[in-house]
Order: structure tokens, then sequence, then C-alpha cells
């Protein structure tokens, strides 16, 4: 009897159309990365299973305790990222809860949440070249000028708004505490001495939590999405408040904010009022810190 079995191991045919690691779904069964999911419901939290999920294990007490203070660290920072701007904007429209998410997480980026991504990858190349922790001083110092002769900021360090991160610190010490941190904290501690005392530039909540993701073993191609994961939660809060407490259509500037500076309108008809009009806008805005280009 030729059943599928027998095709093959004659043929060698392959009849999957799709294949995973991550979960197997079967009838009346769902395991994921080898466990059952009524048992990960029952004695894990959400912060295991995400550490399950991208890194095909389950934490230890104390990896699970840190990441999930890595999750809570990324969880808001009001509203000056771009990603929460367009979050409300797009909430103040009409536009439904999933639409406002979706346009705020197309709002990350190489120069918003790509930071951590990249002090990842730049913190695991480098460990990759030590040969014992007593390299790490002297990598940290080539990595710097590397940087400084290219022109390129270091990913992870000095922030906007704060000129000592406070979430940077904190985090850092819940690493130590739980014993979380490793080479590659190292690391970024050692180039952070060195900007500090020429710079005056610290280590922000990106660069360390970059850090100690690695240590932790995740790979660096997870990194904008481990703080998608953390920042979630602050932008639906967001979203939900828009809506609630403002009016619609948010109102961002006044005309007189913008500042026109391309070709002046050229008439394609006779109009008595145009270069009154023209005339009178010019003198408006000229009293304005911003005039316009006319």
């Amino acid at each position: 009897m030729i059943t599928e079995k027998s095709l093959k191991e004659t043929f060698k045919i392959d009849f999957y159309r799709w294949k995973t690691a991550i979960t197997f779904i079967g009838k009346n069964c769902i395991a994921t990365r080898g466990y059952f999911l009524e048992d990960l419901i029952e004695n894990v939290n959400f912060a295991d299973i995400i550490f399950l999920l991208l890194t095909g294990n389950l934490p230890s007490q104390k990896e699970s305790k840190m990441l999930n203070a890595i999750l809570v660290s990324l969880c808001d920072h009001s509203i000056t990222p771009p990603s929460t701007q367009v979050a409300r904007l797009t909430a103040s429209t009409g536009s439904t809860l999933n639409a406002s998410v979706a346009a705020s997480l197309l709002a990350f980026g190489e120069k918003h949440a790509g930071a951590i991504e990249k002090a990842m990858r730049l913190f695991q190349n480098t460990i990759k070249l030590c040969e014992t922790e007593e390299d790490i001083p002297s990598l940290a110092k080539k990595t710097i000028k590397e940087h400084l002769q290219n022109a390129k900021k270091i990913p992870g360090y000095g922030h906007r708004y704060h000129h000592k991160d406070p979430r940077a610190a904190k985090i850092l010490k819940v690493a130590g505490k739980l014993e979380c941190a490793g080479p590659h904290t190292q690391l970024a501690k050692e180039i952070e001495k060195t900007l500090h005392k020429t710079k005056k530039i610290h280590l922000n909540i990106d660069g360390a939590n970059a850090a100690i993701l690695s240590d932790l073993g995740f790979h660096w191609s997870a990194g904008t999405g481990i703080f998608m994961i953390g920042r979630l939660p602050g932008l639906i809060a967001h979203i939900n408040e828009e809506k609630t407490q403002e009016k619609p259509f948010r109102k961002t500037l006044k005309l007189e904010e913008i500042q026109y500076y391309g070709k002046k309108p050229g008439k394609l008809r006779e109009s008595k009022n145009l270069d009154e009009t023209i005339q009178q806008y010019t003198k408006k805005y000229k009293k304005l810190k911003h005039p316009t280009a006319f």
C-alpha cells in the first residue's frame, strides 16, 4: 500500500509547506519550544515567555527578573518620542487602536529605537575579539578611537533630554544585584569612562539594556523587537488618553509657525488683491522669529 511515509522514503519529497521550531500545534495540543502551553500558562510570567520564544530556553529566576526590569525601563518616555507623537496624532484623526499602534511602530527606525540594536551589535562584535576580560579596556579605547576618526556617534551613549539617564544607572545596578552583568556590560562601562572624561557623555538606557541583553544571550537582531515589546503598553496608554481626553483632529501648530521658503506665487490670471495679500503677509511675518521667505 502506498502511503505518505513510503512516498517520502522513496522519492524524498518534502510535503511540508511551512517549517518552524517555535510552536507545535496538534489536535488538542500546543507546545512552545518543547513545553506544553498549559504548563507555561500556570508556571511562567510574560518576561519568561519572551525569553523562551527569542532564545529557545527558559530563563533562570535571576534572568527572568532582569528581563522584566528591562521591559519596565522601556515602557514609556512621555510624549517626547516621535513614535508616541505619531500614535497620538493618528488616534486624533479617529483611526482605530490597531491602526494607531501600527502607525507608531512604523515610526521606529535607525534614529529612534534603533540604537539598542546597533549597540548590541557593536558590543557583541567587540567582545568576540577578546581573548580574556583583560582585553576589554584596550578594545573600548580602540572602539572610541575608530568612531571618532570616522565622525560617528557610538550608539547607546548620550541623551537629548537627560545629561545622565536615570534609567541606565538603575538598570545597571539591578544587573549587578542579579549577577546578570558580564563582559558586554563591562565593555559598555569602559567606553562610558572614556567618553565621560573627554565629552561628559554617559551611557543611556538603550546602551545599558543593549549590554545586559547581550550578556543574557540575546542576539543583536532582537534588540529593536525587545524595545517594541517594552514600549507597546505605553503607546496604547497614550492612544487611549488621546481618544478619551483630547479633542479630535489635534491641532499641533499655528499657521504663523510654518516657514514657507518656496517660490513666490505667480499670477495665472489678473487679480487685484494678490500682490496686496502677499505684501500684508510679508509685513506680518517679518515681525516673527521665523519670517517667511517672500
